[in-house]
């Protein structure tokens, strides 16, 4: 059986990072369903995609830091999934997954993400 180390895990994490000039920046999407492999299923009809930082990697883990912010959400939905981009708009699709809990939101209100942590193990 063949696995990724963890260092190498530390290591593709932080290129979205934005330090080693691999990814400039890396955007926010709301899913209401998975994504499925291009991350283009299942968009929240809140599209607007919003900036999101990382710390660094750490055992094959990186968590995002700060929280991101949706104000005023323009549409009743649950949100079940993200997608990561390179974009604020169109771009490439770099990251999939689901959020740690549902989230149902009614037209008007605000929608957090505080902690969103990716894996690699």
């Amino acid at each position: 059986m063949s696995g990724i180390s963890n260092y190498m895990e530390d290591r593709l994490l932080n290129n979205l990072r934005n330090t080693s000039g691999a990814v400039a920046a890396v955007w926010v999407k709301l899913h209401i369903s998975d994504p499925g492999e291009t991350a283009t299923s299942g968009a929240a009809t809140e599209a607007t995609r919003k900036s999101i930082s990382f710390s660094a990697a750490s055992g094959g883990e990186m968590a995002s830091s700060g929280t991101v912010t949706w104000t005023n959400v323009s549409t009743t939905e649950t949100y079940s999934h993200f997608s990561l981009w390179d974009a604020e708009s169109s771009g490439n699709a770099l990251w999939k997954g689901a959020l740690s809990s549902t989230a149902a939101v009614t037209a008007g209100d605000t929608f957090n993400i505080t902690s969103l942590t990716l894996t690699l193990d």
